[in-house]
């Protein structure tokens, strides 16, 4: 890949859901994952903690694999029980999809249910990965998302008020 000059996601955006599955990824975050996967990929899969998914691009691979490393690593030291097999399934679980030139991709299904994704994604910039959430569901975090609260109906507001515009759907 030789110098890849990916300085990690920042940043917040919107996309309402389109017809048969399809999301638009915005334009910052679509350069930001070109930029990562050396190409149109982008990987996602459901947030270990929270409701909603993670998006990054192929080259967190080999961050994964030196943060099993150190988990194990970890548990060795502390003495407890560490399955390598399962987590790494469980760290390496995502799935590859990719996007044309404008942002679009197919969500499968089971990533849609997992996520608890609707009728659009909030993307909310987290470093080495960004978060994809159903807007209700990040209403119901705590006060620590306060900023990420206030930008998604910031966003939601401008696309309601496009929609309404525009004739609505």
């Amino acid at each position: 890949m030789g110098t890849v000059s990916f300085g990690g996601y920042s940043g917040q955006a919107y996309s309402p859901a389109g017809d048969k599955g399809r999301f638009v990824l915005p334009p910052l975050f679509r350069k930001a994952v070109k930029e990562s996967s050396d190409g149109r990929v982008l990987c996602l899969m459901k947030h270990p903690g929270w409701n909603c998914l993670v998006g990054f691009g192929l080259s967190r691979k080999p961050e994964l694999e030196a943060q099993l490393d150190r988990e194990e690593e970890l548990a060795v030291r502390l003495g407890k029980e560490f399955d390598r097999d399962t987590r790494s399934s469980q760290l390496f679980g995502f799935q590859e999809m990719p996007f044309d030139d404008s942002g679009r991709f197919v969500m499968p299904d089971h990533l849609r249910v997992l996520g608890r994704i609707e009728d659009g994604l909030y993307f909310q910039g987290g470093g080495r990965f960004f978060t994809l959430w159903n807007p209700s569901e990040l209403a119901q975090m705590g006060d620590d998302w306060a900023g990420a609260k206030a930008a998604c109906e910031s966003f939601l507001a401008d696309a309601k008020a496009k929609s309404e515009k525009g004739g609505g759907r």
